[in-house]
């Protein structure tokens, strides 16, 4: 279990702080006078924060981002091995005095993040995890599971895997630690959608429709919890190069498509993915929630198809 003060951060309640003032007098006109600063709003210090599927890829990525912001992280995987390894890749971080070093994160604590087990399939699995961590302010989810075949080939048992993992474990870990954010009346969750849940590909039609349902979910409790402090957004990854992208990797012209769709002409690299993360967890986007955050280096802006010579 974590011992993290949950508000020992200096700007733990700033934004918070910040509009209540702003809203006491209905009659004066607002000024910017006091608005706190904003690089204080992104210090996640004194908080903890679980971050599932944190073994690899994006999931380690983000855990990364968030303790470089302060955060006490909570590395949880069903490979305990990949966990651990986050854990060490933050530690050494911090002990080579780079990103996140002096934050105050975990001062006085120990370690600057811990690994845990989690089988997001399992509800009792998942019941643990949030009974060992009731005090966590930022949850992130970022399990994702694919079977590339077309809808036709497909079976009942590759849907019941696409879906358990996908939505079903999201809904689980939702519903944990939401539960026991809105009792404390502060909190973000930040979970993982796709793309795939805005535009299809052959191959991809189970993967799309629970990618689409995280983001209804998203939504949803965003509008439930709301009312007592907690805010509910989603991420969309576009073409990132994951574990999970491997058997497109493998094959050139499907990684050189992907590529070329996009307005960056480029795959993400898994860095990338931290910042936007960090946002969402961070006290930055106070006033964001329901959202559905695209990361996808502009797929989704243009239709890629043609560039007229205009």
């Amino acid at each position: 279990m974590s011992h993290v003060p949950q508000d020992s951060s200096p700007n733990s309640t700033t934004a918070s702080d910040s509009t209540a003032a702003s809203s006491s007098t209905p009659n004066s006109m607002p000024t910017n006078e006091h608005n706190p600063s904003i690089p204080s709003l992104f210090d996640l210090s004194g908080r903890t924060a679980v971050v599932v599927g944190a073994g690899s890829g994006l999931g380690q990525a983000s855990a990364l981002g968030l303790a470089d912001a302060g955060a006490h992280v909570i590395a949880a995987d069903l490979n305990v091995e990949g966990a651990e390894a986050t854990v060490r890749l933050i530690a050494d971080r911090r002990a080579a005095g780079g990103a996140g070093a002096g934050t105050g994160a975990s001062a006085g604590t120990g370690a600057v993040a811990e690994a845990a087990r989690v089988d997001i399939t399992d509800s009792a699995s998942v019941d643990a995890l949030v009974a060992a961590h009731p005090e966590a302010q930022v949850l992130v989810i970022t399990p994702g599971a694919n079977v590339r075949k077309r809808l036709t080939n497909t079976t009942d048992e590759e849907f019941d895997k696409v879906i358990d993992i996908n939505l079903k474990g999201t809904y689980r870990l939702m519903r944990g630690f939401g539960t026991e954010m809105a009792e404390r009346g502060r909190g973000s969750i930040v979970t993982y959608s796709s793309f795939r849940a805005l535009t299809i590909e052959a191959g991809q039609g189970l993967y799309a429709a629970a990618k689409a349902g995280v983001v209804q979910l998203t939504k949803t409790m965003a509008s439930e919890l709301g009312p007592r402090g907690v805010r509910v957004n989603a991420i969309l990854p576009g073409p990132f190069d994951t574990p999970l992208t491997q058997q497109i990797k493998a094959d050139g012209r499907w990684w050189g498509a992907y590529a070329d769709k996009t307005a960056l002409g480029r795959w993400g690299t898994l860095h990338e993915i931290a910042g936007p993360v960090l946002f969402l967890a961070s006290d930055a986007s106070s006033y964001v929630t329901g959202h559905s955050q695209l990361v996808d280096g502009g797929w989704m802006a243009h239709d890629g198809r043609f560039t007229p010579d205009v």
